[in-house]
């Protein structure tokens, strides 16, 4: 029976109050969402306009005149379409200064990341996010700030002083911007003034990203000694190949294929394959003497392999001083220091490649009986000096990091039987950093005043590939070389009874130097360069594979003469000279399994593979593939190590020993696990059905697909809707990490140029990312496309679009 809405007298009945009662709550409830989401909307609007405006209120000067403390007369700054700046100032303190700025205006950020990762201070702008502390832990046990401040402490004067204008420069030109730089908008935070100390940081982030900071390749050595025997180590991981292209025509012994496994690997069933190999830091850079050249004058190349990203790694200028010590050098800097890191002033060019000579030893602490913080030392038993450091994130509590040290370095390792590793490290020298070498050679005048630069250098140690006006050409490392004795310092050793160590470091008439060969050309690739006793001095520290530097050094020699374009036509070599042999052994593979349905198709795009690693190529990335898997596998099942696999650049050697292998299958040594050589390739191919089918079938399967730019602004990998403001298209590149054309997702050279000095007219230049960091920039990643597709555009900067005036201010400003 219904109620009755209403009484008699008219009045509501108790349900229909209820009922209302319902309803306008209801109704209040939506009001209130409502009324919320409009909230939020206006909340999240504000937001977007505050960053806009910022974000326009933050962009770089471009014209006019600025006021600038401590300038001694003007420096005027004009920047061409592609945003590359010239400076031209009478002094060189006032250069620095004027540089400084300009990083400070457009690479703060940059610059910023690069002395908290040196330091292990990320998370201190980037929060508590364990990945970010684990960086910073491990970065904090070189405890960089405090050598920062000790190499500052012992500074020359003139370097002091012109490390103290480019600071000063950095600062004055992050506060002439009308805004924050829109990174610390989206992180809440605000930017720290830079210190003169963090441009020795930023140093210290090349040997960071360039070298082994923990000697863990010495450490993985040991591992596979003792897990393969000293035999088979030896032939899985040679020192060399036939392969090599030493500059000096040296081979090194090849080691003997072992009879058959040790023992102990006979039994052993395991299958952990390697995963696909990781690019390596790296570079090409060659050089050809005036005899080879139009002009006369050497003809340098250079192409350094690197992370790309936006805004690039370097940041292109050219620096002009007047008066009684004139300087006019054209190049790349480093945002974070104030001077050109490779290019040309003239007289001379000069590029570098990443040496990868041995600059680290892993040491066996000898514990003292009885006393469980002491170490022997061939001086007697020493404490263990114990360093207290915090990481203290943003928006997090700090957390206390005892690190533990010697007389030789740090603790890097502790086992689990309490065994203590330290590191011996070129870096951790008093004098590891210090700028009279790559000031030196902003002036040098020859190859010969090059080479004295180059050995009185205190940086991360480089191949230097150098040329001058004469058609002279060398090559040498630039940077301290160790002075080992009783040790080739491949594995970790005690140091305890003074038989073996480093007697500091070579002195420079010792370092080896190849000038002016006979031939008239300089090659290096990250491989060995040097054999006999120059060999044993530098010491292998990672050396790689000399398939592309040979490659290099077969176009060096199939002309006679040079001109720029013929060392772009080089530098964009992706013919994959490496692959023929695997190639053939992937076809042999499949004609023997033409009824197993999951190759299908195969066979013909193998055969139409075409040798270069282009984007739509399905034939080469098969045969990619087979290299890798082939590799992943064989090497994975001799070391069965489930917990660790070893860093791929434990073996890098590893061409010649796999090629060995399958040719000669012989029956002793078919990887643990496998019944026979055919069993091997079966699983090989099995992994590689499983990276077709994931790609989306044998159509999908291209070398482009794989190979993508994949070039983005750092803070696009945490926040991904910064790239969309931020980043370029992605675009699918030739090229690979076996050929001179090194290309892979986010990586690849870092810039390219060929120039000879006094010829920098005819010179050419290019660079992934963007000049500037700011989006909005109207330069912003002007350049990146002609880096994607290899044009030549010039080496010296173009006619000035934008003129910028730094003065000293007015008296009484």
């Amino acid at each position: 029976m219904e109620t009755a809405p209403f009484t008699d007298d008219g009045t509501a009945t108790g349900a229909m109050v209820a009922r209302a009662r319902r309803r306008g709550r209801g109704r209040g409830w939506v009001r209130g969402l409502g009324y919320g989401v409009v909230g939020l909307m206006g909340v999240v609007a504000l937001t977007a306009g505050a960053f806009t405006i910022n974000l326009y209120a933050s962009r770089p000067l471009l014209e006019g005149a600025h006021p600038v403390q401590g300038l001694t007369g003007a420096v005027a700054i004009g920047r061409d379409a592609q945003g590359v700046p010239v400076l031209e100032a009478g002094s060189r303190d006032d250069l620095a200064r004027a540089l400084g700025f300009l990083h400070g205006q457009e690479r703060f950020f940059q610059m910023d990341l690069i002395r908290r990762s040196s330091a292990g201070e990320l998370s201190a702008l980037l929060g508590p996010v364990e990945v970010v502390k684990n960086i910073d832990r491990q970065r904090r046990l070189h405890r960089f700030r405090h050598r920062a401040q000790q190499a500052l402490a012992t500074a020359t004067p003139e370097h002091r002083r012109l490390l103290e204008a480019y600071a000063d420069g950095v600062n004055q030109g992050l506060a002439a911007l009308g805004g924050r730089p829109f990174e610390y908008t989206l992180l809440l935070s605000s930017p720290r003034p830079w210190q003169v100390e963090d441009s020795i940081l930023a140093v210290y982030s090349m040997y960071l990203d360039l070298q082994d900071d923990k000697a863990l390749g010495d450490r993985i050595r040991a591992q596979v000694w003792e897990r393969l025997g000293p035999e088979l180590a030896a032939f899985l991981y040679p020192g060399g190949t036939p392969l090599d292209s030493a500059l000096d025509g040296s081979a090194l012994p090849q080691p003997d294929m072992p009879a058959g496994l040790p023992d102990h690997l006979r039994q052993a069933r395991t299958r952990t394959p390697w995963p696909a190999e990781g690019p390596s830091p790296g570079s090409n850079g060659w050089a050809v003497g005036g005899a080879l050249t139009a002009t006369g004058a050497a003809l340098v190349a250079n192409d350094m392999h690197l992370g790309v990203t936006v805004p690039g790694i370097w940041y292109r200028a050219r620096l002009r001083q007047t008066g009684p010590e004139p300087l006019d050098v054209t190049g790349v800097t480093l945002p974070g220091m104030p001077l050109v890191v490779a290019g040309s002033n003239g007289k001379v060019a000069w590029g570098y490649t990443n040496s990868y000579i041995d600059t680290a030893d892993a040491i066996v602490l000898e514990p003292v009986d009885g006393a469980p913080d002491q170490y022997r030392t061939p001086g007697g038993p020493k404490p263990l000096t114990r360093v207290t450091e915090e990481i203290c994130p943003a928006w997090g509590d700090c957390e206390p990091m005892v690190i533990e040290e010697t007389i030789w370095g740090p603790v890097v390792e502790t086992r689990e039987d309490g065994t203590r590793i330290a590191l011996r490290w070129t870096a951790h020298e008093p004098d590891a950093i210090n700028m009279t070498g790559m000031l030196g050679l902003e002036r040098a005048a020859s190859v010969p005043d090059a080479i004295i630069q180059a050995h009185a250098a205190r940086q991360p140690q480089q191949n230097l590939i150098v040329g001058d006006a004469d058609g002279n050409v060398a090559w040498t490392i630039m940077g301290a070389v160790p002075a080992r004795f009783g040790t080739d310092g491949q594995q970790p050793e005690s140091w305890a009874d003074g038989t073996r160590g480093w007697h500091g470091l070579l002195p420079p008439e010792q370092v080896p130097v190849i000038a002016n060969p006979e031939d008239g050309r300089i090659w290096t690739a990250n491989a060995r360069i040097v054999g006999g006793e120059a060999y044993a001095l530098l010491g292998d520290g990672g050396y790689d594979m000399g398939g592309r530097q040979g490659q290099i050094r077969d176009a060096l020699f199939a002309r006679d003469r040079f001109l720029p374009t013929d060392m772009l036509a080089i530098q964009l070599d992706d013919r994959a000279a490496t692959l023929d042999f695997w190639q053939a052994q992937l076809l042999a593979a499949l004609r023997a399994r033409q009824d197993r349905p999951g190759l299908a198709g195969w066979q013909a795009a193998v055969e139409n593979w075409g040798g270069r690693a282009i984007p739509d190529s399905t034939g080469y990335r098969l045969v990619r593939a087979f290299r890798s898997a082939l590799a992943g596998t064989t090497y994975g099942a001799y070391l069965g190590l489930e917990k660790e696999a070893p860093r791929n650049r434990a073996a890098r050697q590893q061409e010649a020993p796999l090629r060995r292998l399958l040719v000669e299958r012989p029956a002793g040594l078919v990887p643990p696990g496998y019944d026979d050589w055919d069993a091997l390739i079966d699983a090989a191919l099995a992994r590689m059905e499983t990276e077709v089918a994931t790609a989306g079938g044998l159509d999908r399967f291209t070398w482009g697909q794989r190979n993508v730019s994949a070039v983005q602004h750092p803070l696009a990998r945490i926040l991904p809707p910064v790239g969309w403001l931020t980043d370029p298209p992605e675009r699918s590149l030739p090229g690979d990490t076996l050929m001179p054309r090194v290309q892979g997702p986010g990586f690849g050279a870092s810039e390219r140029f060929a120039v000879s000095p006094g010829h920098e007219a005819d010179g050419y230049f290019h660079m992934p990312g963007s000049q500037s960091g700011h989006p909005l920039s109207p330069y912003y990643l002007a350049g990146h496309a002609d880096w994607q597709e290899g044009r030549p555009t010039p080496f010296l900067p173009g006619e000035a679009r934008w003129v910028l005036t730094l003065e000293p201010p007015a008296q009484g400003d």
